[in-house]
């Protein structure tokens, strides 16, 4: 008798594969440490990210300018602490770094509960944004040296997908004092997130030595005399020497990786389109319910968590980087004319319109963000690995800076010509991190033929 009863294990579900394929990595020790610190860290910020607003504005009794402006301003501080986080992380211990800023990180987030008016819940934003920046920079340091190249946009992709999911439960832990209403309760739930940010640094003590950046004169040993004693001149002009190398070496005398940063960050603008271009559109200008918002964000949370890690494979290959890269953007741009296009129908068509623009947004995010990392490491200097990583982080920083002010100005005052306007920009940035990508393939491939045997040989 032929049984017909299915079997699940022969034809796992993309879930499946995905939760058994992250499992198997755990086997590496960086990585697992690193999921983790992320996967409960994490949590406290989804808590956090869910409430702040609302804290501000119903609890402290701020106005809505007040409250924007201590985001604003505290958004500003990541710009200096993403590139000090990089800086300090080729000079110190990266993993004791990170462990203590993202230890004081939550320990901040704790004060929160404790903030009374404006200019206390500034010092505060300040603050924990600074060392939350200075953690999430040495972090990327972490995985430049951690792990070779074929592994790090999978252990990026790997965090992302992590941190989705941890937020989302952040978010639900939130609900609780939502639904409460009392200042008790918003308090009582970010001090539960706080709490959560220090626990979560405390895996970050397990990570290897290797993470660590190499002593910068380790490899200038004692010059000495025929006598045995050290040859201070000799001895100093090649420390002088290594000084200078490794100055030549700052990403700041870099322009091909400092062009890539920028366009980085202007495309990286498309989360700016999706936390305040599309709720600001919906309300605005079309007749869909505002609870389509929550749907849209439920949507992108799921598909990135489905699709992050696999169509982040291969990436860490500069050409296939610009060419995913290069999708992003024609995906991005199609996502903003429909977008667009949701305005002046019936609810019905506009929620269609809406969530077709939200899975083409998703997808050129899942992209973007795949070539990103692909390209950050493979065109930074390995010996310099947190200063290039802190620049690459500094220009998003200035892009979650810029991105209301940009998105505001042109498709919510602007309509249909200003998300052209997006779309063009986005596209734009796609076409020039695309052409960097292909040149640097060219002079990677050329670099390998003139050291291969067969050109040797000639």
């Amino acid at each position: 008798m032929t049984s017909h009863d299915p079997a699940p294990t022969e034809n796992p579900s993309r879930l499946a594969r995905l939760s058994a394929g992250i499992r198997a990595a755990l086997d590496d020790s960086v990585l697992r440490a690193l999921v983790a610190s992320s996967s409960v860290s994490r949590i406290g910020r989804g808590v956090f990210f869910a409430i702040t607003v609302l804290y501000f504005t119903q609890i402290l009794g701020l106005t809505g300018t007040e409250a924007a402006l201590v985001l604003a301003i505290a958004s500003g501080t990541g710009v200096l602490a993403s590139l000090l986080g990089g800086w300090l992380a080729d000079r110190w211990s990266a993993r004791r770094m990170t462990f203590a800023f993202e230890a004081l990180g939550g320990a901040l987030l704790v004060a929160y509960a404790f903030a009374g008016d404006f200019a206390s819940a500034l010092i505060i934003a300040c603050t924990s944004n600074f060392f939350d920046t200075l953690g999430h920079s040495s972090r990327s340091a972490i995985i430049a040296r951690g792990f070779t190249a074929d592994k790090r946009v999978f252990t990026r992709a790997v965090l992302r997908t992590v941190t989705n999911v941890s937020i989302a439960v952040g978010a639900g832990i939130a609900a609780i004092a939502l639904a409460i209403g009392t200042g008790a309760s918003y308090r009582a739930v970010i001090i539960v997130a706080g709490v959560l940010g220090v626990l979560g640094s405390l895996p970050l003590l397990g990570l290897p030595a290797r993470v660590d950046a190499p002593a910068r004169n380790a490899e200038v040993t004692e010059i000495r005399t025929e006598t045995g004693s050290i040859d201070t001149v000799a001895q100093g002009e090649a420390e002088r020497a290594s000084r200078r190398e490794w100055n030549r070496r700052s990403p700041w005398r870099d322009p091909r990786y400092l062009l890539l940063a920028l366009l980085s960050a202007v495309f990286g603008m498309q989360f700016g389109v999706a936390e305040v271009g599309v709720p600001l559109w919906v309300t605005s200008a079309t007749e869909a319910p505002e609870v389509i918002v929550a749907v849209l964000l439920i949507v992108n949370t799921t598909l990135v968590v489905i699709f992050q890690v696999p169509l982040s494979r291969g990436t860490h290959d500069v050409r296939t980087a610009g060419r995913v890269t290069m999708i992003a953007g024609w995906l991005m741009a199609a996502a903003c004319i429909v977008y667009a296009l949701s305005a002046g129908h019936p609810a019905w068509v506009a929620v269609v319109l809406l969530i077709i623009a939200a899975l083409t947004h998703t997808f050129a995010e899942v992209l973007s963000q795949a070539g990103a990392w692909g390209l950050s490491f493979e065109l930074a200097d390995p010996q310099r690995a947190g200063a290039y990583q802190g620049v690459f982080g500094m220009g998003f920083s200035l892009s979650a800076l810029a991105a209301p002010l940009v998105v505001n100005a042109t498709a919510i005052q602007m309509g249909m010509v200003g998300w052209i306007i997006l779309a063009v920009v986005f596209l734009g940035a796609a076409v020039g991190i695309a052409v960097i990508a292909k040149r640097a393939a060219a002079a990677i491939e050329r670099e390998a033929a003139s050291h291969s045997p067969s050109a040797a040989a000639v």
